[in-house]
């Protein structure tokens, strides 16, 4: 299986007032990308799951920051959420797919509220981040 070759970051710059992460990978593609939009994508399992349908929908997301950005390596990030989500490692690859695919995403995450009877800013459930039981 050969790995897909995602160009590395050029700069990565957190914008607090604005609430976004700022990209600019070495092949000329820049992104912003919302943190709200990052958190309810979070690439962890209490967000994923440990398999399809196991997703859990993440709402009250809209004024969620990012309190710190650790390197992992030289192939990802693990930010610090202010809700105190920190589970997620997200790859270069990864960001430069939530980037490129931001408008559809949000789509389908609109469609899921929809299908939830949801909104982007109803509080989380308090039992959605019990999920498996051995992630703190």
């Amino acid at each position: 299986m050969t790995a897909t070759t995602v160009p590395a970051p050029e700069s990565l710059t957190v914008h607090g007032t604005s609430r976004v992460l700022e990209i600019r990978f070495t092949d000329g593609a820049s992104f912003s990308i919302p943190f709200e939009l990052m958190r309810i994508y979070s690439p962890s399992a209490e967000v994923r799951g440990h398999g399809p349908g196991q997703e859990v929908l993440q709402t009250g997301k809209r004024q969620v920051d990012i309190l710190e950005l650790e390197p992992v390596g030289n192939y990802a990030v693990k930010p610090t959420f202010s809700d105190g989500h920190d589970t997620g490692l997200y790859t270069w690859e990864y960001l430069y797919f939530l980037g490129q695919q931001q408008t559809q995403l949000w789509a389908d995450y609109e469609d899921r509220l929809k299908a939830a009877g949801a909104s982007r800013d109803d509080p989380m459930p308090q039992s959605a981040g019990a999920g498996c039981g051995h992630h703190h």
